[in-house]
């Protein structure tokens, strides 16, 4: 574990006083201040005004019940969350997630880097998560809707266009936002199509927004290699996941002429040397909504490894888009061996303290999350200016729109590493760059 100098050991001890039991949510704030140092040598008025540990607080919390039946009868009551992180850039931002993993230390360790990860946009949104340990897997589409009619009726006390924007993440894709947009409008009697994103294209969606997440990570890839004199055609690549972050990764790879060897799910890992058939992957995991096992038993020559690590194939460039600390120092050291050269993260916060030491020690390009998984949040943010101004934009222009997002924030986060003496380094360049857009725009509103 990296130390801190005395002031940031300070906040860290206080977070973690504050927060009992929220191991996620430590470790997202100690990575943010191991980046600071530097900072506050240059601005001590950030130290005074106590910016960061006012950051470290979200502005709300709110934790709420949602009773539903099942098809059965029976009733079930799983617990619902919505952590208002920061709204300095503008109204909270941020998906929801919606499985049994969750609880509260992984929704704010999420909304606590959506923060940063907004910022870096350059777009007017602050920072929030939220979701629930309702886990969809399994269930009927009549419950999943009953489910999120009551997480909706909560919820919509505290969300709005100028207030709070949810969004899907984990769990929640089209089906589960058409269902909480719809009762959202039933209860509210207002067709407030900024009020989440995510959006049907029938009623308010932003083409891209789909492909957003995996596209940009492919984007911001593509910029590190550029700088280190290298291209992403002809690079071979795995992806781990297979939902959507994952398979629109894949398909960016693919068109920019990289080859896809591998992906997974928590079951195992498919290898198929020839590359991944997206549109297979697509079938099995959007249509019938399967395991990945299913693309080993209808393609010859693909080998599927039940538990099967990642990893421990070989690579030039790797893309976790999974979930969170999916990717270690032991798989780190795998990957090294193997030759990587860049490692973009699809997801949030996949790689662990040790693996990001393994890359930085090794010279491996790597991509921080907060700024290699922008593309989702910033192609809600051109979703939310299309319902603003009652307008509908291309695919091809909408697309345009998010390379140059993710080009700026590759650019941004570049030149911050340099002009804090550590050229190349993404992880202190994001975490700085996005800190002091949020720092900044709090000191100007005093202390609030």
């Amino acid at each position: 574990m990296v130390g801190l100098d005395e002031r940031l050991e300070a906040v860290y001890v206080d977070v973690v006083r504050r927060n009992p039991a929220e191991a996620e949510f430590h470790q997202a704030v100690r990575e943010v201040l191991e980046s600071l140092s530097p900072v506050f040598a240059k601005r001590p008025e950030l130290v005074e005004c106590k910016v960061i540990e006012r950051i470290c607080e979200p502005e709300r919390q709110i934790i709420f019940r949602v009773p539903w039946q099942d098809d059965r009868g029976e009733i079930h009551v799983n617990r619902g969350f919505r952590i208002q992180f920061n709204s300095a850039l503008g109204p909270y931002k941020g998906g929801l997630r919606f499985h049994p993993s969750v609880y509260l230390g992984i929704i704010k360790f999420l909304g606590f880097e959506q923060i940063f990860k907004n910022a870096l946009t350059g777009l007017p949104i602050g920072g929030g998560k939220g979701g629930s340990d309702f886990d969809p897997k399994g269930k009927s589409e009549n419950e999943i809707m009953r489910f999120c009619q009551s997480f909706m009726v909560e919820l919509h006390r505290y969300i709005g266009e100028y207030q709070d924007v949810p969004a899907g993440d984990i769990g929640v894709g089209g089906r589960e936002i058409g269902y909480l947009f719809g009762m959202y409008k039933r209860i509210t009697n207002q067709y407030e199509s900024g009020v989440i994103t995510g959006k049907g294209l029938g009623w308010g969606g932003s083409l891209v927004r789909t492909e957003a997440t995996g596209y940009g990570a492919v984007f911001f890839a593509q910029e590190m290699l550029k700088v280190r004199g290298h291209e992403i055609a002809g690079k071979t690549c795995v992806v781990s996941g297979s939902g959507n972050v994952a398979i629109y990764t894949i398909q960016k790879l693919q068109q920019l002429g990289a080859k896809v060897i591998a992906c997974s799910d928590s079951d195992g890992v498919i290898y198929d040397e020839s590359g991944i058939d997206v549109a297979l992957v697509k079938q099995i995991k959007e249509v019938e909504r399967v395991r990945i096992s299913q693309y080993a038993e209808r393609k010859i020559g693909v080998r599927y490894v039940p538990d099967g690590n990642i990893w421990e194939i070989p690579c030039d460039v790797a893309f976790p888009s999974a979930t969170q600390n999916e990717l270690n120092g032991h798989d780190a050291a795998a990957l090294i061996k193997n030759g990587c050269v860049a490692v973009a993260e699809g997801a949030n916060m996949p790689s662990t303290p040790d693996a990001i030491r393994a890359f930085a020690e090794a010279g491996v390009a790597f991509g921080l999350g907060k700024a290699a998984n922008a593309g989702g949040v910033a192609t809600s943010g051109l979703e939310m200016q299309q319902n603003a101004s009652r307008d509908s934009w291309s695919f091809d222009y909408t697309e345009k729109r998010l390379e140059q997002i993710m080009r700026d924030i590759h650019r941004t986060v570049y030149e911050t590493s340099a002009e804090y003496g550590s050229p190349g380094n993404y992880v202190l360049g994001a975490n700085i760059a996005g800190f002091l857009r949020v720092a900044d725009a709090m000191l100007a509103f005093g202390v609030v």
